[in-house]
């Protein structure tokens, strides 16, 4: 036990971590509770969720994250909005500062895995200096339970988080006084300024959507689920609040994983050992599995309302954001699978949340219109998701998750090209926004519609129905679906005035027409004709 402890500390001194206090090594939850409590960084709940504030941000930063300009990846990288450079000499004296901050504190590790599958799994280590983000780091990954493995684990990749160790934009070249830096040539990454733990989940994201497309295998940011075996598997793509973790929760099939999967020679498999949901206004009756995590002991409650009094929970309650979540393991939804691993998906759906109202409910995409809306990634930002946002924001995220593509568009969209053909997988488009107007006029449709047309396509029921084609979009719209009436199929029959969905549609059209020349520009010739005619 020496040797090991020795070794654990020349470890944290290899990273510039010396002169520490206590130093908590894979505390298991309920220890991590009482830790938690009695630092006064959360409140135990009615049912014992961890209650926990994320203070000034409650959402992503997309401008304060940055990668390191260094030469093992400089030439791979996807340079631009979205993975912006920092010198290594800034990084480096960035890390210098954040050690010096940590000396004489206490800290917390966990070690624990990304990949389920163990061909392409990648050993984590998280540092932090809350207790209560190494129990959602705990939550959100895969552990290691035997106790010889766990004493051998070596990380890959290297997380250290310190939400009240600020940076100086001036000195540091940072964005704001929040960061989130990732140097994949030292395996290394650096979050402060931030108490918002997705941080934490997405930056290591970011790493496998680096490392897996260089070995052949899909990296997407997709939920993932099976019906009556393995090999009859389900992605859906899309971005936050469009309804990945909802529909994939499905008492009726096995969930595989809520957001990471990668897609290898042998079927999809989850990134993580945890969920990360918006529970805002969730309801038992209209999502249950997910529902009753809230009242689960483990399950970390991100900015939920809590009465002080009764210790019990508001989720009803959008005082502090918009954007509340529950961070808990996958073994709080009942039908989920341990193995984390499903066959090659029968079905892809894309879900978009239009805020403009336009998209239809559901439509069935040609293979190069599945690479256009791949590569285009239209949504609407909720709110709550990114600061700032506090409405629905029109916005396309190449890949349905551009914030964490670290490489090409093009390079993740040839491979779910190759294998789109050759599983010969059904591709859908859906849309969980809003119908018989724009955001403000119209409504959202109705999440019982949106399930009936889930489970439309899962079955194998829409297969052969008969379609139309959108006449701006080009989207084949079903003519029917079961349990969905058929004037919510055809988004210009919802509105009031035909000629002000026209307007609104040739007014997203030609927004899909610039994003798609700005980000994929490059795309093969099919595939870019196969977007939406003006």
């Amino acid at each position: 036990m020496k040797t090991e402890s020795k070794n654990r500390d020349k470890s944290l001194e290899a990273l510039g971590l010396s002169n520490l206090g206590s130093v908590h090594w894979n505390l298991p939850s309920p220890a991590l509770y009482e830790e938690a409590i009695r630092r006064y960084e959360g409140t135990l709940s009615h049912l014992g969720p961890l209650v926990v504030r994320t203070g000034q941000y409650t959402g992503r930063l997309p401008k304060d994250k940055f990668l390191v300009r260094e030469p093992s990846s400089e030439s791979k990288i996807w340079w631009g909005k979205t993975n912006r450079p920092i010198e290594p000499a800034k990084f480096e004296a960035l890390k210098h500062r954040l050690c010096a901050y940590l000396q004489g504190k206490d800290i917390f590790v966990e070690n624990c895995y990304a990949g389920a599958d163990a061909r392409y799994r990648v050993p984590v280590r998280v540092i932090c200096e809350q207790a209560w983000h190494t129990l959602f780091a705990r939550n959100m990954f895969i552990r290691e339970l035997d106790p010889e493995k766990l004493a051998r684990h070596q990380p890959e990749f290297t997380v250290i988080h310190a939400p009240n160790f600020r940076a100086d934009p001036e000195v540091d070249g940072t964005h704001s006084e929040a960061f989130v830096l990732l140097h994949f040539g030292r395996k290394l990454i650096l979050i402060g300024g931030t108490a918002y733990a997705g941080e934490i989940k997405k930056s290591i994201f970011t790493v496998m959507n680096y490392l897996l497309p260089q070995r052949r295998v899909m990296a997407m940011h997709c939920s993932a689920n099976y019906g009556r075996d393995e090999n009859d598997a389900a992605i859906f793509f899309g971005l936050s609040g469009t309804g990945k973790t909802t529909l994939s929760a499905d008492p009726t099939r096995t969930l595989i994983g809520d957001d990471e999967h990668g897609w290898s020679d042998q079927g999809v498999f989850n990134f993580e050992g945890g969920c990360y949901a918006k529970v805002i206004r969730l309801s038992r009756q209209g999502e249950p599995e997910i529902y009753e995590t809230t009242r689960r002991f483990g399950t970390i409650l991100e900015n939920v309302a809590i009465d002080n009094t009764t210790r019990r929970v508001d989720l009803d309650d959008a005082s502090l954001t918009e954007n509340t979540r529950a961070a808990y393991p996958i073994t709080h939804i009942p039908n989920m699978t341990p193995k984390g691993v499903g066959g090659h998906p029968k079905n892809i759906i894309m879900l978009t949340c239009d805020a403009f109202g336009v998209l239809p409910p559901i439509a069935r995409l040609t293979p190069p219109q599945a690479m256009y809306h791949f590569l285009s990634g239209y949504t609407a930002k909720v709110a709550g998701t990114e600061a700032g946002v506090t409405e629905p924001q029109a916005t396309f995220s190449p890949c349905f998750g551009s914030p964490f593509m670290a490489l090409p568009p093009l390079t993740y969209s040839q491979l779910l090209g190759e294998k789109i053909a050759r599983h010969k997988v059904d591709v859908w488009l859906i849309n969980t926004g809003w119908s018989g107007g724009p955001y403000g006029q119209g409504r959202r449709i109705r999440l019982a519609l949106t399930r009936a047309m889930v489970k439309a396509v899962l079955s194998g029921t829409l297969k052969n129905v008969a379609s139309q084609a959108d006449p701006i979009f080009g989207l084949n719209i079903p003519v029917s679906c079961p349990d969905v009436p058929a004037e919510v199929l055809e988004p210009r029959k919802t509105w009031k005035e035909a000629a002000a969905y026209d307007l609104k549609a040739r007014e997203l059209a030609a927004m899909f027409g610039r994003n798609f020349q700005e980000n994929a520009g490059d795309a093969p010739i099919e595939v870019a004709k196969a977007g939406p005619q003006i």
